[in-house]
């Protein structure tokens, strides 16, 4: 018998493992970093269901099962970043929001700009899109109100600049 082939207990673990991966990234995207938490809590969640103690998971497994997802192009975090910008835009977040949440799922900062200028989005226009959404035209001139605009997108993401553009560029 040769090192290469697995011990049924670890073919039975890799394919467990393979199986909830599957089910994890049919729903949609993920970033390897958020398989890698929500096969952590599966685990748990299951061992809490049965009031026993979590099987330790096989790290070698879940590593093999990884890689073979990023072989069959079943996980790539470039392609996560981008669809999640585009859906998180689409909803009416900025940048800077959407940064955050890139970074909570664990991808990484160049990951991130790369994506992002990928992505081809006005944000200026798309915080003029989002405020005439939610507070109608014409935009206040009026201080108060005005402020009221800028602390909703400031709120939702957008950078100053962006959120300064709304006025300056679009008064009608």
């Amino acid at each position: 018998m040769t090192d290469s082939t697995p011990a049924p207990a670890s073919r039975n673990q890799f394919s467990r493992l393979l199986d909830k991966v599957t089910r994890i990234l049919a729903q949609r995207d993920h970033s390897e970093a958020e398989v890698r938490r929500k096969i952590a809590l599966s685990v748990q969640r299951a061992a809490f269901l049965k009031e026993a103690a979590p099987e330790p998971i096989d790290e070698d497994a879940l590593e093999k099962v990884i890689l073979w997802c990023h072989e069959h192009d079943w996980l790539n975090d470039a392609r996560f970043a981008q669809r999640f910008i585009a859906s998180r835009s689409r909803k009416g977040y900025g940048p800077q929001r959407i940064r955050m949440e890139l970074t909570q799922k664990g991808i990484n900062r160049e990951q991130s700009e790369q994506a992002f200028e990928a992505c081809e989005i006005d944000w200026a226009t798309q915080a003029y899109d989002i405020a005439e959404r939610k507070f109608g035209l014409p935009f206040p001139v009026e201080w108060k109100e005005k402020a009221k605009v800028q602390r909703f997108l400031q709120a939702r993401g957008f950078f100053s600049e962006d959120i300064q553009a709304v006025f300056r560029n679009f008064d009608e």
